[in-house]
């Protein structure tokens, strides 16, 4: 494993329904400190559950996934230690809609990192200051848009300080105006060297962003590239045909 692998994945398949179904059918990916990877491909294609499968939200059928080194997927290992290193963003906010926007915001450093609450609050302004929110610590998830709720569930996972963000379609269940504010805030992360892995549909965000671009279909990784290789030469006919109809 090279030294500044941060994640490193072999073998991974998940299968349903007595395996009959192949979600993932023997991924095998090395992610790198401050790599953007960004995971396109169809409906179905297994870039979602690949993605969950990095913290074992989904439960791997055979396979191995190293995360700082150690084997996250073997028996006695504390997979709640190693998530508290890894954010993650999903379509829908997951927001506590009984508390405060800066209460969803402290709740995970003042539990699980044990800061104290003018610490954590300290924290949890700075970042709401960097993503255009700072007047909105008061609020409540119902009193904001749904892309000031995906911006305020991207700095709570930062709260945590993560040493990876995990981007489950971040923008797909947003009204498309409020797109580009939630993709701001997810390059100005790239640009500030943050380790990331993102599954989305944004193809402007792939070719500007990504470091590496990912093709997934059928549970398994077609091809992989440069935006540039992926997007300008493609060179299985599989990619041609997927970027023919969302490009």
């Amino acid at each position: 494993m090279r030294d500044n692998v941060l994640i490193e994945v072999k073998g991974l398949k998940k299968h349903y329904k007595e395996g009959t179904i192949h979600a993932l059918d023997g991924v095998d990916m090395e992610i790198g400190r401050g790599e953007v990877i960004v995971i396109i491909g169809p409906s179905g294609s297994g870039k979602s559950t690949f993605l969950r499968s990095l913290n074992l939200l989904e439960l791997p059928t055979s396979g191995e996934i190293y995360f700082e080194g150690i084997d996250i997927n073997a028996p006695h290992v504390n997979i709640n230690k190693h998530r508290q290193k890894m954010g993650m963003v999903f379509q829908h906010f997951n927001l506590f809609p009984n508390m405060t926007v800066l209460g969803n915001m402290t709740l995970g450093p003042r539990k699980l990192l044990k800061k104290s609450k003018a610490e954590a609050e300290a924290t949890a302004k700075e970042l709401l200051e960097i993503v255009g929110l700072s007047d909105r610590a008061d609020s409540y998830p119902s009193q904001l848009s749904g892309g000031q709720k995906q911006r305020i569930a991207i700095v709570r996972a930062l709260c945590m300080e993560p040493d990876v963000m995990l981007f489950d379609e971040p923008t797909s269940a947003l009204d498309p105006e409020m797109v580009g504010e939630v993709l701001d805030v997810m390059k100005r992360l790239a640009k500030e060297g943050m380790t990331m892995v993102v599954v989305t549909h944004e193809m402007g965000f792939a070719r500007e962003v990504g470091s590496r671009v990912v093709f997934m279909d059928g549970g398994t990784v077609i091809e992989q590239g440069t935006p540039s290789e992926i997007f300008d030469n493609p060179k299985s006919d599989r990619l041609k045909s997927f970027l023919a109809k969302v490009l």
